[in-house]
C-alpha cells in the first residue's frame, strides 16, 4: 500500500504541528482508510489488529472538531478496562498538546467518585471511561451528554465479552440522536453486528487484514494429558526460563490453580482475572511491568489492554477456541521487533482448536515432545526486581524525582538499582534490584522522603 502522509488530511494546523513533533508522518492502513471517513462525519466500524493505530485514528477524529470555548462533554470514548482507558487518555493528551486548553478526563471504577464529579463540574471536553463508571455518573447527574457530538466504542468485542451491553445501551440512550458513532474492534464476533445495528447509522466498514508486524514468533505445540496440565507448565518454565512470561488461561479457576502451583514450586507468579478489585489489578500490573514478577497468569479478558514491552514468552495453558484470540495472545511476545516464543499445551479435546489455528495461519504447526523437557526447575524462577510500596502519592506532592533522590541519596543505592516508578494519587510503587530491596526498605523506614515519614513495605 502506498504511504499516505498525515498532511493530506484536513486537520487543524495545531494538530498537524503536533503530529510532526511526535514523529507521525505517514498513516497506518487503518488510519489512511478510516480518518477521511471520520473527519467527514460518517459513522464507522473499524476492524484491525491491536497495535495498528486505531487510537490515533479515532483520537484525531475526536479532537479535530472540538470547540475549546465550550466546556461541556463533546466526545465520549468507552473502553472495557481502566488500563486501556488510561492508555487512551495519555494518547489523546499527547495529540492535544498543541490545542488550547483541551480538558480530557478519565472516568473509571476503582478510583474515588468525588474528585471525578468535581472535575466534571469544572467542565471537560472529552471523557474516556469504562461503561460502569460512566453509567454511574449519568445516574447521579454528574455527567451531561446532551451536547455530545461523538461516541467511540473502543475494543467493542471485549466490552461485549465482559457483559457491558446493557450499560452501553443506557449510556447511548442519554446522548443526542444526531451524533457520530465510531466502533473499533480487533475481532468481529456476531454480537458486533447487533451492536452496530442498534447504535450506528449507515456505517462505513473498514477492515484491515494486514499481517502482524515483522517480529518472528517461534510457535511450539505440546500434546498433554489434561490432568497434568499444570505440571506441563512447570516443565516449560524449567526448559526455557522466560522472563517476563504471560501464561494465558481459559477460566478464572484455572488461572488461580496455575498461579498457586507455580508459587508453590519456586516461581514468582501473580494472577490477573476479571473478578479482582481494581486496586489489586493495578498492583499486579505494576509489578509485572516493572519486572518484579516472572510469570503473569491471566485470563484473556483481564489481559486485554495490557501493554508490557519485551515479553520473553507466552504460554497457552489451554488453547483458545477462537483462532483470532490465539493470534492476539502470542502477539504479545517479542514486541518491538524482537523474536518471540509461544508455547501451547494441547489436550485431546483441543485438537480441533489447534487445527483451526493451523488453517488460519496457513502452515502446519510445529509439535514437540513434552517428555524431552526437564521434569522440574533446578532453581527458583525469580525476577530481577522487587517492588517497594510507599504510602504516599501525588496528593502528598510526591514525584518520581523525590523517590529517586531519597533512594540514591540517604538510602545510598546506586542509580542503576532502580527500575520503573509509578506514582498514583495515594501510593508510589518503586522497582528496586532484588538484592538491594531489603536494604532500600530499611533505609526508607529509618529515613524520610522530602522531610516526611511514610509507611513503606515490600510487595
Amino acid at each position: 500500500m502506498t504511504a499516505t502522509p498525515f498532511s493530506d488530511l484536513p486537520l487543524p494546523a495545531a494538530l498537524q504541528e503536533t503530529l510532526g513533533r511526535l514523529g507521525y508522518l505517514e498513516m497506518t492502513p487503518i488510519q489512511a482508510r478510516a480518518l477521511p471517513l471520520i473527519l467527514s462525519g460518517r459513522d464507522l466500524i473499524g476492524q484491525s489488529r491491536t497495535g495498528s493505530g486505531k487510537t490515533a485514528a479515532f483520537g484525531l477524529g475526536v479532537l479535530a472538531p472540538i470547540n475549546p470555548s465550550f466546556f461541556g462533554c463533546q466526545a465520549l470514548v468507552l473502553s472495557p478496562t481502566r488500563e486501556l482507558a488510561t492508555q487512551i487518555v495519555n494518547s489523546l493528551r499527547a495529540l492535544a498538546r498543541g490545542l488550547p486548553n483541551i480538558k480530557i478526563l478519565s472516568l473509571c471504577g476503582g478510583t474515588p467518585f468525588g474528585p471525578q464529579a468535581a472535575s466534571l463540574e469544572q467542565g471537560v471536553h472529552i471523557v474516556v471511561g469504562t461503561p460502569g463508571r460512566v453509567q454511574d455518573h449519568l445516574e447521579r447527574g454528574t455527567l451531561d451528554l446532551t451536547r455530545l457530538n461523538c461516541v467511540v466504542l473502543d475494543e467493542a468485542d471485549r466490552m461485549l465479552d465482559m457483559g457491558f451491553m446493557d450499560a452501553i445501551s443506557t449510556i447511548i440512550a442519554r446522548t443526542p440522536e444526531r451524533r457520530q458513532t465510531l466502533m473499533f474492534s480487533a475481532t468481529y464476533p456476531p454480537g458486533i453486528e447487533t451492536l452496530a445495528g442498534r447504535f450506528l447509522t449507515n456505517p462505513e466498514r473498514v477492515t484491515i487484514t494486514e499481517a502482524e508486524p515483522a517480529n518472528p514468533i517461534e510457535e511450539r505445540f505440546y500434546e498433554i494429558d489434561p490432568a497434568r496440565r499444570v505440571e506441563a507448565v512447570l516443565r516449560l518454565l524449567a526448559e526455557f526460563r522466560p522472563q517476563p512470561c504471560i501464561a494465558f488461561c481459559h477460566t478464572r479457576q484455572q488461572c488461580m490453580e496455575v498461579q498457586r502451583s507455580l508459587a508453590n514450586n519456586g516461581v514468582s507468579a501473580l494472577a490477573l482475572h476479571g473478578e479482582m478489585e481494581q486496586r489489586e489489578r493495578d498492583q499486579v500490573l505494576a509489578q509485572f511491568s516493572n519486572q518484579s514478577c516472572s510469570v503473569l497468569v491471566a485470563t484473556d479478558v483481564a489481559a486485554r489492554g495490557l501493554d508490557v514491552e519485551g515479553v520473553a514468552a507466552v504460554i497457552n495453558v489451554e488453547l483458545s477456541p477462537d483462532p483470532a484470540v490465539h493470534i492476539h495472545r502470542i502477539g504479545r511476545s517479542g514486541r518491538a521487533g524482537q523474536p518471540g516464543l509461544a508455547l501451547s499445551l494441547v489436550g485431546p479435546a483441543e485438537q480441533g482448536r489447534a487445527a483451526s489455528i493451523e488453517t488460519q495461519r496457513g502452515s502446519p504447526s510445529r509439535w514437540q515432545a513434552l517428555e524431552k523437557l526437564p521434569e522440574r526447575l533446578d532453581s527458583p524462577l525469580l525476577p530481577p526486581m522487587r517492588t517497594l510500596a510507599i504510602a504516599g502519592g501525588r496528593k502528598d506532592k510526591l514525584r518520581p524525582g523525590d523517590l529517586v533522590g531519597a533512594l540514591t541519596g540517604e538510602a545510598g543505592l546506586p542509580a542503576d538499582a532502580l527500575g520503573k516508578i509509578a506514582v498514583s494519587d495515594f501510593q508510589a510503587l518503586v522497582a528496586v534490584r532484588w538484592d538491594l530491596a531489603q536494604r532500600a526498605l530499611q533505609r526508607l523506614e529509618d529515613g524520610r522522603i522530602k522531610g516526611r515519614k511514610f509507611k513503606v513495605r515490600l510487595v
